[in-house]
């Protein structure tokens, strides 16, 4: 997976446009080890890090592509299993630069009008910039309104609302107000989309509670709205997911990165206003493949469970071979 080619570039020659002397690649090279600094640490600090026009470039260039890319895997999971969707009207909640605005156009591209909403109003100028390379007229004429959602009590009702990488950084009393009036909003569906940590999947957990409490329909990736099985496991566990996207030339610069890709780690929560038929098990780890049988690590209607999967099966050997982490297991 990697970032519309309009979207790379423009960020590209945004950070060329704003270099040397002003902002030397130094400079913004720490502003993004201070960013992977603080998702690592899982600071609660974002008003008082993004200070600089360092941070916010180095964020674009950095943190955008993992946000799209695990927005993007969430909204294609949604999707997959919840085809009668038709989003055409989105509300982006701490939008960033934009990132899960421009998933949520790829994912759906019956989506013609854009709502983003951000605090910071330099991310919203930034996020502007970028949006006019979009070959979507509705990502360029998007609205974009500085908002503070700890303070918003209610929002303008549309087809899906999204938040993504947001919730993790709000005290949670101010969240559950929040999801409570992006769940109001929600015409059709929410999604949440929050780092892949200890912190952020207990963000998704508490969301989830809250949310079926509220009349949601689970779409992804619970294959059940019962209880949490996670919550069995003492905190030594938690339920995330990865997504792997192409690193640019300049994004391996910024990271002092080799390798041509990254894995971003991610929870997510994926839930409707109607009834829905979501997978039979969810895959929570890579699958263990050995020579003749493979094992799957499954959550279930019935809790966590252990699959071992081998050749005598034939169907379900085909399937499994084809089978990854985050994938569903069973009839969907």
């Amino acid at each position: 997976m990697q970032l519309p080619a309009s979207l790379r570039q423009a960020i590209e020659q945004e950070i060329a446009r704003q270099s040397l002397p002003s902002l030397p690649q130094a400079a913004l090279s720490q502003a993004a080890g201070e960013l992977s600094d603080r998702y690592r640490n899982q600071q609660q600090t974002p008003n008082r890090f993004m200070t600089t026009d360092a941070h916010r470039l180095a964020y674009a260039a950095v943190r955008m592509p993992a946000t799209f890319a695990a927005s993007r895997a969430a909204l294609v999971e949604a999707h997959r299993l919840a085809p009668e969707l038709q989003i055409e009207s989105v509300l982006d909640l701490g939008a960033g630069t934009g990132a899960a605005s421009w998933a949520v156009a790829e994912a759906f591209d019956q989506a013609r009008q854009f709502t983003l909403l951000e605090q910071d109003h330099r991310l919203i100028e930034l996020g502007q910039k970028l949006a006019q390379t979009s070959e979507r007229p509705s990502l360029r004429a998007a609205n974009w309104q500085r908002t503070n959602l700890r303070t918003t009590s209610e929002f303008t009702p549309h087809d899906l609302v999204i938040c993504s990488y947001a919730l993790n950084e709000i005290e949670p009393p101010a969240v559950r107000r929040i999801l409570q009036s992006a769940w109001q909003a929600a015409r059709q569906a929410l999604i949440i989309v929050e780092p892949g940590t200890m912190k952020g999947f207990e963000v998704i957990r508490a969301a989830r509670t809250q949310l079926i409490e509220a009349g949601a329909f689970i779409v992804a990736p619970c294959p059940h709205p019962g209880p949490c099985p996670m919550a069995e496991t003492n905190g030594d566990d938690w339920c995330h997911f990865a997504a792997r996207f192409e690193r640019s030339a300049l994004h391996r610069r910024l990271k002092g990165g080799t390798l041509g890709y990254e894995d971003e780690k991610f929870s997510y929560l994926a839930v409707t206003k109607h009834p829905v038929t979501s997978a039979a098990a969810r895959v929570l780890r890579h699958p263990k493949r050995h020579a003749g049988y493979t094992q799957l690590q499954l959550c279930t209607p019935d809790g966590l469970q252990n699959a071992t999967i081998t050749k005598r099966d034939k169907d379900a050997w085909k399937l499994v071979r084809k089978t990854d982490w985050g994938d569903s297991w069973g009839n969907r």
